[in-house]
């Protein structure tokens, strides 16, 4: 069974991880290993197709390969001209708040808003559905993500 606890505790590790890049992005080569590490260890992206849709995506909406999502991360590809590195804004802390999940034994699935920490202290709210999988080996990763900005009615 997936728990509520292992969840949460992959949520804290990608909050971290997306926290790390922003501050190593004076070091491209620090920020880019990070980020090959960062994504195979929380994303599926080695054991299955991914369904990766980010908030600040217009061109290539819809991202299923490591490259894809570690370029919507990090930027600096020139193959993804419009991906400016969302974790390179960057952020002092991020915050999940669940405000459903559904769990079983090899999946869980959960909704919610994620809140993003600029240096100079604004939030910016972020609303996130995320699916996580339970692998043979029996680690948990993340294989379905999509986020957006909350509506913004005229």
């Amino acid at each position: 069974m997936i728990s509520k606890e292992d969840v949460l505790s992959i949520q804290k590790k990608w909050a971290d991880a997306v926290v790390l890049l922003g501050k190593l992005k004076d070091n491209m080569a620090a920020c880019n290993k990070a980020a090959h590490e960062f994504i195979p260890q929380l994303y599926a992206v080695k054991e299955k197709k991914i369904l990766f849709k980010p908030t600040l995506a217009s061109q290539l909406q819809f991202r299923h390969t490591e490259e894809e999502i570690i370029s919507y991360f990090i930027g600096n590809n020139s193959k993804i001209k419009e991906d400016k590195g969302f974790a390179m804004r960057p952020w002092t802390e991020v915050r999940f708040e669940n405000a459903g999940m559904i769990t079983e034994s090899e999946r869980a699935i959960v909704m919610g808003n994620y809140f993003f920490k600029s240096p100079d202290g604004q939030i910016t709210k972020v609303e996130f559905t995320f699916g996580y999988i339970r692998l043979e080996d029996g680690t948990i990763k993340i294989d379905v993500h999509h986020s957006s900005l909350p509506y913004q009615p005229e």
